[in-house]
């Protein structure tokens, strides 16, 4: 076999996963809970998108410690470390962002007037599990030719 057919051959199985619905899927969800948790988690900083304070039931304002802007501080960090996890071991940081949005939820749920957030953040967790899923197919193994 001559080295210009194995060239061709290996950026073959790479061509072949993009063209895979599963995988294309794969990239998506991957993309997508790598810079979202990323962004989101950066804005507790700035308050820039939204006053995320408010998001922060007052029973768990009671148990953490400092107050709300500085718990916000806190999610910030783990949030970043969840896009972070994504980007890195995808198979683990899924199961980060579902775990994590598992709270937000129970956090929103205790909050009256934020039942449409909680709905929407269980489809991103319904996401997240996707993604842990795919990742166990999909990342860091070859891709058939």
């Amino acid at each position: 076999m001559s080295s210009a057919t194995t060239n061709s051959t290996s950026a073959t199985p790479g061509r072949t996963a993009l063209k895979d619905p599963g995988y294309q899927a794969f990239v998506i969800l991957r993309t997508g809970f790598t810079v979202a948790p990323i962004l989101f988690g950066l804005d507790k900083f700035a308050n820039l998108l939204v006053d995320w304070p408010v998001y922060l039931a007052p029973w768990i304002d009671d148990v953490v410690p400092g107050n709300a802007q500085a718990a916000m501080y806190a999610v910030g960090v783990v949030e970043i470390v969840a896009g972070l996890a994504v980007a890195l071991t995808p198979r683990f940081g899924a199961w980060l962002v579902a775990g994590w949005l598992a709270g937000i939820i129970v956090d929103l749920l205790t909050i009256p007037g934020h039942y449409d957030i909680a709905l929407r953040d269980f489809g991103l967790l319904l996401g997240a599990v996707a993604l842990a899923r795919l990742a166990q197919r999909y990342h860091g193994k070859r891709q058939p030719r």
